[in-house]
């Protein structure tokens, strides 16, 4: 497995992978909702590709992308210091230690580049996601009630951090 930065020549492939994991029904994004087209696409990876607190990570098994993890940092000197991260398996390659692979590659790009918070939100009932993040060390910090109305019902999301040690941290 490779797990490298993404490149706007990636963006075909990322594009195929999110419409696989939003198939889950799991996603913020339901099944087929979201249109993204390559050039727009692309353009958005390169904005991340310059920001000192944001990234898009790519997983490659057999020379095909399988999974990404966006880092979504904060310009603003107060919160510059964490970032917000959107995971997408595809799943045919879900269970193989994938995610666990891209946790890991992020937060020691995290640490290096001055993230000190990390957090995400995942819907109350995605037992796998929730396992996930817990093993990779985030914790349950709240529960937003009701925040998506998914197939008739509200479902409710957890809010998930995790601080790292690095530069700059005290804790």
């Amino acid at each position: 497995m490779i797990i490298r930065e993404a490149t706007r020549h990636d963006s075909e492939r990322i594009i195929a992978v999110m419409a696989n994991a939003e198939a889950s029904n799991y996603m913020l994004f339901g099944p087929g909702e979201r249109n993204l087209a390559p050039k727009p696409f692309g353009e958005y990876i390169d904005k991340l590709y310059h920001s000192h607190h944001s990234a898009l990570f790519i997983a490659e098994m057999d020379e095909q992308v399988v999974a990404y993890l966006i880092v979504q940092g904060n310009e603003p000197s107060r919160i510059a210091h964490r970032a917000y991260l959107v995971i997408g398996i595809h799943s045919d390659y879900r269970g193989r230690k994938i995610g666990t692979a891209l946790f890991q590659h992020v937060e020691n790009w995290a640490i290096v580049n001055g993230v000190h918070r990390l957090e995400l939100t995942v819907m109350e009932n995605n037992e796998a996601g929730v396992a996930l993040y817990k093993k990779m060390g985030f914790d349950i910090e709240g529960t937003k009630r009701a925040s998506l109305y998914v197939d008739g019902q509200y479902i409710n999301e957890y809010y998930m951090s995790k601080l790292l040690i690095g530069k700059g941290t005290t804790v």
